[in-house]
């Protein structure tokens, strides 16, 4: 039987509103931040690629350009205002149509390696579970990266600024869940965020550079 074709899809498109500046470009650690969660998610291989998810006009233009050389595909938002259901919608409309999950991560969680995706992958390709979720630290806080199989698609009517939680609540007991350290939900939505950001990438990843 081959394998199942999980595309992963990161959330690049938000606006920023409450940190004042475009996050995705932000330098952290000498990369920009969509650049270091889009390598980490290519590290994990997902079988189907990566599709990132970006804002429409300038911002998206360097968005892409922050990812040059990058084996990636893009999806425009074209409404990214409107929340993040925009670019949940936006993704699923660009995947292939042999795509048997999307796995969603958000370009805000720079904490999120590489071996951290994939343990929620590797979940998936054992058990195929219509979904797949991430809890973070001992209060078990659940937060993206998610991963929902494709005959779930369809029930994406959600509005606003969050992502399906009717399907989290309809299949809860159907979902295989992943922990992972409370560390990693750290994400970057103020400037005091910002401040102590890179220290706890070289603290944690290490200050990785490009091959």
């Amino acid at each position: 039987m081959p394998s199942p074709s999980v595309s992963g899809v990161l959330l690049a498109a938000g606006s920023s509103r409450r940190l004042g500046q475009p996050k995705q470009l932000l330098m952290l650690a000498g990369q920009p931040l969509v650049r270091r969660s889009t390598r980490a998610l290519l590290d994990a291989r997902p079988s189907g690629g990566v599709l990132v998810v970006v804002p429409p006009g300038p911002l998206g233009q360097q968005v892409r350009s922050a990812l040059d050389g990058l084996d990636v595909r893009f999806a425009e938002c074209p409404a990214p205002e409107l929340g993040i259901s925009e670019s949940f919608r936006a993704a699923l409309a660009a995947l292939p149509p042999d795509t048997d999950a999307a796995y969603f991560a958000l370009a805000d969680m720079p904490l999120v390696s590489a071996a951290m995706h994939r343990q929620l992958l590797d979940v998936y390709e054992h058990t195929h579970a219509p979904l797949v979720l991430a809890r973070f630290g001992p209060e078990g806080v659940r937060a993206p990266p998610h991963l929902f199989r494709a005959d779930l698609f369809a029930h994406f009517d959600q509005q606003g600024d969050h992502g399906p939680r009717h399907l989290i609540r309809e299949y809860a007991d159907q979902t295989q869940w992943v922990e992972l350290p409370g560390w990693a939900l750290r994400d970057l939505d103020t400037p005091e965020d910002v401040a102590g950001m890179e220290a706890a990438i070289k603290d944690t990843l290490g200050d990785e550079s490009e091959e």
